[in-house]
């Protein structure tokens, strides 16, 4: 086991293999929330790093669900940036507030979207997350545009989604809620979007799923090469 600062069972070591990364998650800055055995697996550190995500960023948690990681990145951005934390379901979106007004965490800002528009400010954001939820839209094409407009130049898109296993039907991955690997980085391709850099096991969850990490980069002169 791995123990944090605070003396609480922050990860489980399962192989060798898994020790650098529990370990640059669970001794990452003070800064964060607490930490917890879920930071292990779902790599909120090594996520942002790869956004560029920093103090004073603005960034946009779309399918934010419950704020995993709306409140991870809140603490990263900082007072003087801004986490856009965007989910279709109100009730979600109300929790978020309450929490966020409990903390005193005025740069979240919660956004109810539709299956068709992710109701983004347009060019407003430095990054933009998707974790576990791109696998569930209905018009992958209208919501990748909308993210497109929401980037600005150099802004990174950032998906992470479950690893989807090989020779199943088209059926069979849309009823277990999986997305090919070679499907999301056409869908986002071809909307504007250029491939960065792909991780196919980047992380895994404690009931076996595994998670590949995709990043993409919207052209601008802020752009890295």
């Amino acid at each position: 086991m791995a123990i944090d600062r605070a003396g609480n069972i922050a990860a489980r070591l399962m192989s060798a293999a898994t020790l650098d990364q529990q370990l640059f998650e669970i001794t990452a800055a003070d800064s964060l929330p607490p930490r917890t055995e879920r930071d292990t697996w779902q790599r909120p550190v090594k996520v942002a790093d790869a956004l560029g995500v920093r103090a004073g960023s603005v960034v946009a948690d779309v399918g934010a669900g419950g704020g995993y990681f709306t409140f991870r990145l809140a603490a990263l951005v900082g007072a003087k940036g801004k986490v856009y934390a965007q989910d279709l379901d109100e009730k979600e979106l109300a929790r978020i507030r309450e929490r966020s007004d409990k903390e005193k965490l005025t740069q979240i800002q919660t956004i109810q979207g539709s299956q068709e528009d992710p109701k983004l400010p347009e060019q407003s954001a430095d990054a933009v997350l998707i974790v576990d939820t791109f696998h569930e839209f209905t018009r992958p094409d209208l919501m990748v545009a909308g993210i497109f407009r929401a980037l600005k130049p150099g802004g990174r898109l950032g998906v992470l989604d479950r690893t989807a296993p090989l020779g199943l039907k088209s059926t069979d991955y849309m009823e277990q809620h999986f997305l090919p690997q070679e499907t999301l980085v056409d869908q986002v391709m071809r909307g504007g979007l250029r491939l960065v850099s792909f991780e196919s096991n980047f992380a895994g969850s404690p009931d076996g799923t595994r998670y590949y990490f995709a990043v993409f980069e919207k052209a601008g002169p802020s752009a890295k090469q």
